[in-house]
């Protein structure tokens, strides 16, 4: 397993901006800018979850003989990172449980994102830390797979995201923010978040919803830039 990078990925004003921000005017942006950012079947397990932070990322690999360790990573996380566990999207063995979701959530962490599965879901749901993965179910991942490498560029919901990069969460799922784009992308989703709530408002006034789409050009939100 390979040591964690130095640097702490501490809180920054464009985590704070990805906070404000729904992960659906994220995806519009991502789209008008022609990136692929949006997790695929990654889901909160509870629909209050919400997260944003940036990557401190894990692979997982099928276990060796004698079999690695599947969880001893916890301590060396900065606080408000969210953790990315890349389990190859497997649903038969889990890499996160109670134990990592109490410790987790008493460091900081800011949340957990797994391609595969969880358990122990009554914990995370309880004490409001955010979990996002494809489902959960109860077999352990111990003796089935193993951590085989730390901070190094992983795969979430067909997603390509590297240690640092910015990922935000709620209800409707998980979006990926890379870092060379960040700017790019937040002042993108910012300006529909914008455009969107000035046609709430405007329909909200009296104004016809087709008029208000076309008063602040709705259509063009999410097409892509040539």
């Amino acid at each position: 397993m390979t040591n964690p990078i130095e640097a702490p990925f501490k809180a920054d004003d464009n985590v704070s901006r990805a906070s404000k921000l729904d992960t659906a005017s994220i995806s519009d942006a991502l789209d008008k800018l022609g990136i692929n950012g949006q997790c695929y079947r990654i889901k909160p397990r509870s629909g209050a979850f919400r997260m944003a932070g940036r990557a401190y990322t894990l692979l997982y690999g099928p276990a060796a003989n004698p079999p690695g360790t599947v969880g001893d990573f916890i301590d060396d996380v900065p606080p408000g990172s969210v953790i990315v566990l890349d389990n190859g999207g497997r649903d038969n063995a889990t890499v996160w449980g109670d134990i990592l979701t109490e410790v987790a959530h008493r460091r900081g962490i800011a949340g957990t994102v797994i391609d595969g599965v969880c358990r122990d879901v009554a914990l995370c749901t309880s004490i409001g830390y955010p979990v996002f993965s494809k489902d959960h179910w109860m077999r352990t991942g111990k003796d089935r797979v193993q951590v085989e490498a730390v901070n190094v560029p992983v795969n979430i919901g067909d997603v390509r995201v590297q240690p640092g990069d910015i990922l935000r969460g709620d209800a409707d799922g998980v979006v990926v923010i890379p870092q060379q784009h960040e700017e790019a992308v937040l002042a993108t989703a910012e300006t529909i978040e914008h455009a969107e709530n000035k046609i709430r408002a405007a329909v909200r006034g009296g104004m016809r919803l087709d008029e208000a789409r076309k008063q602040h050009r709705y259509h063009e939100l999410q097409t892509r830039k040539a």
